[in-house]
Parts: structure tokens; sequence; C-alpha cells
């Protein structure tokens, strides 16, 4: 769950195709998708246009596969994160200590899933359905995470984490991003308080 994941070069795509997604994700998520014109990406990319088009069709369809890239490596970092800890409480507790690294690079330029929203307000658009659908899946994972830590309300609370999350990655970009990422470690800290069962 993280903002302008590098793209994983494991996968196998052409060598062309990964330069131009490549230099996508480094234009789109430092200076805005739609700042970024088709001629610069092939020129930045250092292919012809026709390999552009061949790959792409058009810009449409790369910011498309630019954010559906960046879900998958977000989706995989933030799997990595809850994998390397013991237990749901300890995952939680990493994806705050991931956050409070992200805001705070020097690199740090916001969500690009935000980001690119904000270029898109139309609800409709095949970007905003890809964002929305990165962020549900991103519940999935928390509440899942909250299920098995016995949480009441593991929904809620997954809501709750995720609207807190994503709220501190607009803050850390536009704000103070220590402070941001404090809030979100206090929110995460409330919310498994209110999953305790009552003492007796």
């Amino acid at each position: 769950m993280t903002v302008a994941a590098p793209l994983d070069t494991t996968r196998r795509t052409p060598a062309a195709k990964l330069r131009i997604l490549t230099t996508a994700t480094a234009l789109f998520s430092s200076e805005g998708i739609r700042a970024v014109g088709v001629d610069r990406l092939i020129h930045e990319s250092s292919v012809t246009k026709a390999t552009f088009y061949k790959h792409f069709g058009s810009k449409d369809r790369l910011i498309r596969e630019y954010l559906s890239s960046a879900s998958v490596d977000a989706l995989d970092a933030l799997a990595i994160t809850i994998a390397s800890e013991s237990s749901p409480r300890a995952s939680l507790f990493a994806l705050s200590d991931s956050l409070h690294s992200t805001v705070c690079a020097d690199t740090f330029r916001g969500s690009l899933f935000v980001n690119a929203a904000a270029e898109f307000p139309d609800q409709r658009d095949p970007v905003r359905l890809i964002i929305a659908e990165h962020h549900e899946l991103v519940s999935v994972k928390i509440t899942d995470l909250l299920h098995r830590l016995g949480h009441p309300l593991p929904g809620e609370a997954a809501d709750e984490l995720v609207l807190a999350y994503v709220g501190a990655l607009a803050w850390g970009h536009i704000g103070d991003p220590i402070g941001a990422a404090l809030a979100f470690r206090r929110i995460v800290e409330r919310v498994l308080d209110d999953g305790r069962p009552p003492a007796s």
C-alpha cells in the first residue's frame, strides 16, 4: 500500500514496454498525468512512436496500465509487510511504520492514486474504477487482519483505517508528514484497543 511503488521488473514484459511504463511512473508521479504528453513519454523512454502505439495504442491505455501495475506492486508490498510479522497486531503496526517511512522520504510526492483521482473527477472514468478497486482490495486485506485479530467490527474498523491511511498520505504530502504518520499510528492503536475484549 504505498505510493509510486517501483515497477516489478521480474514480470515478463517486453523491454520497450517496461521502459515506457517506468518512464510514465516517474513522470506521472512527479509532474501529474495530464501534464505529460505522449511525445515526451516517447522521447524519454527512447522508443519510437510506432513502438509506443504498438504496446499501448493510446495514452489513456498507458494511464490505465500504469495505475493497474502500481496497484499490483502496492498490494504485493502490503502482502509482504503483513506476512513478515508474527501476528495481525504486529502487521498493523508494521503498516504504520511503512507509512511513516513513505511520507517522510525526500522523494515522496503523495499517493499516486489520490493524485490521479484529482485529475479524473468523473467517478465513471475507467481510471477512477481502477483507483476504487485498489482501495477496496486494501480494505479487504486490512479487514482480514482485523478479523484474525478477533475485532468485533472488522469491516467498520477497516473502513476507518483505510480512511486514516489515505488521509495520512494526503496530509503527509501537503502538510506535516511526521504529524500525519503519528496521527495514523494513534488511530491504529485506538482501533486495536477498541477491538480488545472487555475486562472481566
